[in-house]
């Protein structure tokens, strides 16, 4: 498979590389095939396969992350508390933020090969959080959980953060198609990420150019496959 990587793709400064679907979600324009497939899949063995979340530009992931850094979103612990980040400093909220939302710049969400997923008909009229409870033994997400670690794999996939390693907390929700995420991981380096940043102004700019390094090894290439 061949794609372009250019700089503005893996930054989240274009979308030049997706093609959208229902409500206005996007995916990697060489991701869909794969996707439809793996959809139709899911579909026989009773389970509506959906995509919650999937290409998100870079100027909406500096929203949420600023938001949160302002204390206008809530931020979670590992264990789904909320985080009180009033006293805390910027590097702390920094990386308390980190541990749910990337950081923009390097999402990747950004390339359109990684998509959060969720399966409708499983919820029972309940609204999707999102949360791992959902996805684990008991949770209304266990049957589309349990699928997906049988049968993904047979249509490109994996679970980038299936479990904790002292960086992005576990998102039993997140799929990552490997032909394409593996060779942007690849090209995607701080010093995109910093020209990113200052390109685009970001909260706290000077405090992440510091951390930029730490941030890159624990958040960023420190995945579980």
């Amino acid at each position: 498979m061949t794609q372009t990587v250019t700089e503005k793709i893996i930054t989240g400064q274009t979308d030049e590389h997706i093609t959208f679907i229902e409500n206005h979600i996007g995916v990697h324009i060489n991701m869909l095939s794969d996707f439809l497939a793996m959809q139709k899949a899911a579909q026989i063995d009773g389970i509506d396969l959906r995509i919650a979340s999937g290409f998100r530009d870079f100027a909406r992931q500096k929203s949420i992350f600023e938001r949160k850094l302002e204390g206008l979103l809530p931020v979670y612990d590992l264990k789904q508390n909320k985080i009180n980040l009033e006293p805390l400093s910027v590097q702390d909220k920094i990386k308390h933020i980190l541990l749910f939302t990337a950081l923009p710049g390097a999402s990747r969400h950004h390339w359109g090969s990684d998509i959060d997923v969720y399966a409708p008909n499983l919820l029972a009229g309940k609204t999707l959080q999102l949360q791992a409870w959902e996805y684990d033994i008991g949770g209304p997400m266990e049957k589309l959980n349990r699928w997906l670690d049988e049968n993904m794999s047979k249509f490109g996939f994996f679970k980038p953060y299936r479990v904790y390693q002292n960086g992005v907390a576990p998102e039993p929700w997140h799929i990552s198609y490997r032909p394409l995420a593996q060779t942007f991981q690849q090209a995607l380096t701080c010093a995109q990420i910093a020209r990113c940043l200052q390109k685009n102004q970001i909260k706290a700019e000077s405090e992440l150019l510091n951390m930029l390094d730490w941030i890159y090894q624990h958040y960023i290439i420190n995945i579980s496959d």
